[in-house]
């Protein structure tokens, strides 16, 4: 996919780097970094729209998640990036294929060295290699948006051991208005619960980032 991303690599460095920071989970994972100390690049696709990001210890940049020169450029000194991006603009599989490769490759010339994806519940397991989206009475529907997303896990699993990723992947109900609690459950790459606060996911990919306990591997977490 060709780009017209421009970046201004002029900018203060932060300590992580969110690649879909205008969305509602990324506008989560950046405030419970802030909370936490750290300082963060908000990468979206349009500045204009998401302009009210800017704040202290905030700053917002255009990138196309796609195109890996600009991951890369965006990245540059950046020790720690997520991933929460979106586009209902490109078919999922592509989207997803083309978003993960452009970050693998970016973030390796950046020499950032850890990647915190959010996943999506569908792509978690309820039996051994069985998966919630293959079910046959899973609506067709979702599992063209729920296969993009297992081709982002195909890809980051082909990625050699430079990059440290973990996928995070929340249940099915995540609540976007339910208050932080500051708690979560966490395992592999099983169902886990039925439910987690959109803020509480923001709690556990920061832990991911701080104080690493995943490496290469989906997990779910849940309250």
């Amino acid at each position: 996919m060709s780009s017209n991303t421009t970046v201004d690599i002029n900018r203060t460095v932060a300590d992580v780097v969110v690649f879909g920071a205008g969305g509602q989970v990324g506008r989560a994972v950046v405030a419970e970094a802030r909370e936490r100390g750290l300082t963060v690049t908000a990468a979206v696709r349009d500045e204009a729209r998401h302009a009210d990001l800017v704040a202290e210890g905030v700053a917002l940049v255009r990138c196309d998640v796609t195109d890996a020169d600009a991951v890369a450029a965006v990245a540059a000194g950046h020790r720690l990036a997520v991933s929460s991006v979106y586009t209902p603009d490109v078919p999922s599989q592509e989207f997803y294929r083309a978003a993960t490769t452009a970050l693998a490759d970016g973030l390796g010339r950046a020499a950032t060295g850890r990647l915190v994806s959010i996943g999506v519940a569908t792509t978690l397991e309820t039996a051994p290699g069985v998966r919630v989206l293959d079910a046959p009475e899973f609506p067709d529907a979702h599992r063209t948006f729920s296969l993009g997303h297992a081709v982002a896990l195909d890809v980051l699993r082909a990625v050699g051991p430079a990059l440290d990723w973990v996928v995070v992947t929340p249940p099915l109900d995540l609540d976007r208005t339910a208050p932080r609690t500051g708690r979560y459950r966490s395992g592999g790459p099983q169902v886990l619960g039925t439910r987690i606060a959109q803020a509480d996911l923001a709690v556990a990919v920061v832990d991911e980032l701080t104080e690493p306990r995943h490496h290469r591997e989906q997990i779910a977490v849940a309250e």
